[in-house]
């Protein structure tokens, strides 16, 4: 009998991949350039190491750096270059970017005030419902090239080029 229910568990979890894999992903695409993608894709990167970190110094109850590392994702780190992108991404995806950026100007001076772990696990898992939500809404894509149009990865800037037949 183990044997069966070992079978039969295998034979649902492929079921459900299966099913999961089907599913059509409705999130709304965002087309970026690759070097526009890789911009936002490392910011979001850096907003999870950054969390990461903050949960580590709560959990030795570290409140400065807590702060330190807080600070360093604010709306300071937003001002970095995301001017190329205003006019590119949805509104709602940059309020909600800002809106973490500034949770994490909250979350740095009340580490510096108010010195309570909880208050800062219960702002980081307000933040943490934005990340998820944008995530569950939008998806970014690398745009299609027209033919005879390259991108150079470092600037954005397209390059027409002409191709002898």
């Amino acid at each position: 009998m183990p044997a069966f229910r070992n079978i039969f568990g295998a034979a649902l979890f492929l079921f459900m991949a299966a099913a999961a894999a089907n599913e059509v992903d409705k999130r709304q695409v965002i087309p970026l350039s690759e070097h526009q993608r890789d911009h936002v894709l490392t910011e979001m990167r850096a907003l999870l190491s950054g969390t990461r970190n903050i949960l580590d110094a709560l959990s030795r109850d570290e409140m400065a750096a807590v702060a330190r590392e807080a600070d360093s994702l604010g709306l300071g780190m937003a001002g970095k270059g995301e001017n190329h992108l205003d006019s590119i991404l949805p509104g709602e995806f940059m309020r909600l970017g800002m809106s973490v950026h500034q949770d994490f100007d909250n979350i740095a001076r009340d580490a510096r005030s108010i010195k309570d772990p909880k208050h800062t696990l219960r702002q980081l898992s307000e933040a943490m419902k934005k990340c998820d939500s944008c995530h569950a809404g939008y998806q970014i894509r690398v745009k299609e090239r027209s033919p005879g149009v390259e991108t150079s990865p470092a600037h954005g800037h397209q390059h027409h080029h002409q191709h002898q037949h």
